[in-house]
């Protein structure tokens, strides 16, 4: 370890967080805390890139200035209460979320779709109402809905705060009529999605992963016995574990702390890397790489190729987009300079 290391393993971080910090911990993680809509690089042969930036600005500008469209959103209006940003992954609807909410009024609240849903748990569903009914925006990233008990839960949360003049900016790699399919019986609630669709006015957003434009697999595995060697090369806080210790250690931490264990670390590695079997492993898994690419947390692995860590059969499944998504953030962060 070199003069510039901090070596640890998340394996043996047992992260607390009170109830009383979730609310104040919905921010934009650390990777996107300066962004804005002037640093959204569109692509000019994608304008649907552009017509989204411009929605949003134009939405955040006029509802400061009590215009046009904070009628439209505002308490007791009929028809949208919210933007929806619908579009593949790897096009830049984080930074647009983050970027409206710089630009917004505060008090407001940005964090993923499962960060809304533990604060919700961890609440219960009556303070969480109420503590988000007193801000002026929500942004809701990754917005989809894994269970029905979910699709229940965030229909009536979302009509609550629209019903008391809460704006809403949600993105989603599914359009909002059709979130939970394949994943559950999406058909025996059809009346609570349509629900959650009727909220939004949908803009989608078109083009290339930018994740992958330069760099379209993850970084190699590097050889075991050359490990050591590498991982002495990184500086700061250095994460190392076992791979199939670090997906067992995750089942013993609620996924709303997960941002809390890997907080302060610069990178990670990870020994003997091998496919994930199991799906709820395997969600939990992905839930931590959300994490860590919100931190911009280099990855270096031994054992099996990043881009094999899920099964042909997950790849194909209900969940097939989270998957995705995350390959694409494990690319990134593996091929990290």
């Amino acid at each position: 370890m070199n003069a510039q290391q901090t070596l640890i393993a998340l394996s043996e971080r047992h992260p607390q967080v009170a109830p009383d910090e979730l609310i104040a911990g919905l921010v934009p993680p650390p990777q996107f805390h300066d962004v804005s809509f002037a640093g959204y690089r569109t692509d000019d042969s994608e304008p649907s890139q552009a017509r989204a930036r411009n929605k949003l600005e134009e939405f955040v500008a006029d509802s400061r200035s009590g215009g046009f469209f904070s009628k439209l959103f505002g308490k007791g209006q009929d028809g949208p209460k919210g933007v929806y940003l619908d579009g593949g992954y790897g096009v830049g609807k984080t930074h647009l979320l983050a970027s409206a909410w710089h630009a917004n009024e505060k008090p407001a609240t940005f964090g993923t779709f499962v960060e809304y849903t533990n604060l919700v748990g961890a609440l219960g569903f009556a303070r969480a109402r109420d503590d988000l009914s007193g801000m002026k925006l929500v942004c809701i990233d990754e917005f989809e809905l894994d269970d029905p008990g979910d699709t229940v839960l965030m229909s009536r949360l979302m009509r609550e705060l629209t019903d008391a003049g809460v704006k809403i900016i949600a993105t989603s790699n599914t359009l909002p009529g059709a979130l939970g399919e394949g994943r559950f019986a999406a058909q025996d609630f059809l009346r609570e999605i349509q629900a959650l669709a009727d909220q939004f006015e949908v803009f989608r957003i078109d083009g290339q992963d930018y994740r992958q434009r330069a760099q379209s697999e993850p970084a190699p595995p590097v050889p075991a016995d050359e490990l050591d060697e590498r991982t002495a090369e990184l500086d700061g806080v250095v994460a190392r574990d076992d791979f199939a210790t670090l997906l067992a250690h995750l089942a013993t931490v609620h996924p709303s702390r997960y941002g809390r264990m890997v907080d302060g670390v610069d990178a990670a590695i990870w020994e003997n890397v091998e496919t994930i079997e199991g799906e709820n492993v395997a969600l939990r898994f992905v839930a931590l790489v959300d994490r860590l690419y919100d931190r911009d947390v280099r990855i270096v692995n031994s054992g099996q190729a990043l881009d094999k860590i899920f099964t042909p059969e997950a790849i194909s499944g209900g969940y097939r987009k989270k998957y995705l998504r995350c390959l694409s953030r494990l690319t990134a962060l593996s091929s990290k300079d």
